[in-house]
């Protein structure tokens, strides 16, 4: 067995919200929209692969077995952006609830936490320079330190 792709789906009960949400936000396009389910994906790399893809499934669908049919809880969305900053400002220009502004965190990225309409925790972030003593562990361990989880 070959994995072809994998992509995380988010069960909500506020389709076009979200949508919109991601669209506007990350700059996710629209490849497929419908009553119980919408795909996102970025625009292609050069080899023609998108950078992300996301899909939001209507959690009340029949094809979600009703336990499973609930809010989102212990995930959290990552994305890599180029400027984090410049997301924060657009974040709150937009009224998106943010959990925690931008800073540099130890590990080499500078971070800031929101939710989305259904209240999944969204982690946004731009590499940064990790601290010294981040550095110096993953050199002890053998780890190259430019590479920042």
């Amino acid at each position: 067995m070959a994995l072809r792709r994998a992509f995380p789906t988010i069960l909500s009960d506020r389709l076009p919200e979200t949508r919109d949400f991601y669209v506007a936000l990350l700059g996710f396009e629209v490849a497929f929209d419908s009553e119980y389910y919408v795909a996102l994906t970025t625009t292609p790399d050069g080899e023609g692969q998108p950078a992300a893809e996301l899909g939001i499934w209507a959690v009340g669908h029949e094809m979600v077995p009703p336990p499973y049919r609930a809010d989102p809880a212990g995930i959290v969305l990552t994305f890599v952006v180029d400027d984090v900053d410049a997301l924060h400002v657009e974040a709150r220009r937009q009224g998106v609830p943010v959990v925690a502004p931008p800073r540099d965190q130890f590990y080499g990225r500078r971070r800031m936490l929101l939710t989305d309409p259904n209240g999944l925790l969204v982690d946004v972030s731009t590499p940064s320079t990790p601290s010294p003593e981040f550095r110096a562990e993953m050199m002890r361990r053998g780890i190259a330190p430019a590479a920042s989880p």
